[in-house]
């Protein structure tokens, strides 16, 4: 049902850094580039990253956030450790979810324009 997910940013050198770094630990990576956009995805884009002068403003009130799903355990670690390394904030440590389901495994982030994020898994 859904094909892809667009988010405008102010600063795209900022945003694609901290993209790339942190999708390269779910095994997805850039497919079309351009001086003002990305497109990321596992084959092919599925979110995409653009300059805009008009980004939707951070809300944590709002329940917006964007899912991506891991393989394993541990590229939900390596997500967090890379959104935090590349200027991205804590929204939840890695761990387990209960609430969520007794095998949903989850960390979150808030990117560096104040999108909340998320990856994770169903493995053991």
């Amino acid at each position: 049902m859904l094909d892809h997910v667009s988010i405008g940013v102010r600063d795209f050198p900022r945003a694609r850094a901290f993209y790339d770094a942190v999708f390269a630990t779910l095994g997805a990576k850039a497919h079309h580039t351009g001086e003002d956009y990305a497109g990321y995805g596992r084959e092919v884009p599925v979110y995409w990253v653009q300059v805009t002068p008009s980004p939707v403003p951070p809300d944590m009130g709002s329940g917006l956030h964007v899912c991506f799903h891991a393989d394993t355990r541990a590229q939900v670690d390596e997500f967090y450790a890379a959104a935090l390394a590349h200027g991205g904030t804590d929204n939840g440590p890695p761990g387990l979810r209960p609430q969520y389901g007794p095998d949903y495994y989850a960390a979150f982030a808030i990117d560096p324009d104040g999108y909340r994020i998320e990856a994770h898994t169903h493995a053991p």
